[in-house]
């Protein structure tokens, strides 16, 4: 078995996990901001409950939705005060070397053969970003997975 196919059986259960884990996470966050929650209009509380946003949703419903952020920026405009919310998500970039392999794997030595060996880094990017003007969602946009 190569080496990428391992990791992949290895880190599937967490997959499997992470999906169970993004809806008790909302329903947490949910019941973190009850009062906030209650306050949303029904359409609203739809989109939330589905992890979804919208523009004209207040700052409680996104964080509700999508969590906390992973960084919050302060700015100003003439309508008023912003705030942009930035969620970075994580992709593994392949990363390649030569490596020295012994062809004798019960007697290692060294000075074996060249391969060209590989190994994934992992390299945070800015998946969505939600801008806020005075407390309420002005723009909002997900940014693709960049290439590998």
């Amino acid at each position: 078995m190569n080496r990428a196919f391992k990791q992949f059986l290895l880190f599937l259960p967490l997959f499997a996990m992470i999906g169970c884990a993004t809806r008790q996470t909302v329903d947490m966050r949910r019941q973190e901001r009850a009062a906030a929650y209650a306050n949303l209009a029904p359409e609203f509380k739809s989109l939330v409950d589905q992890g979804q946003i919208k523009v004209g949703m207040p700052m409680d419903a996104v964080y509700i939705a999508w969590g906390k952020p992973s960084n919050a920026i302060q700015g100003e405009s003439p309508q008023g005060r912003m705030t942009t919310w930035l969620y970075y998500g994580t992709t593994f970039e392949e990363y390649r070397y030569w490596g020295y392999r012994s062809m004798d794997y019960y007697r290692p030595y060294y000075g074996g053969s060249p391969t060209i060996e590989r190994d994934f880094v992992p390299r945070q990017y800015v998946r969505a970003e939600v801008v806020f003007e005075n407390g309420v969602v002005r723009s909002w946009r997900q940014m693709p997975r960049p290439p590998p």
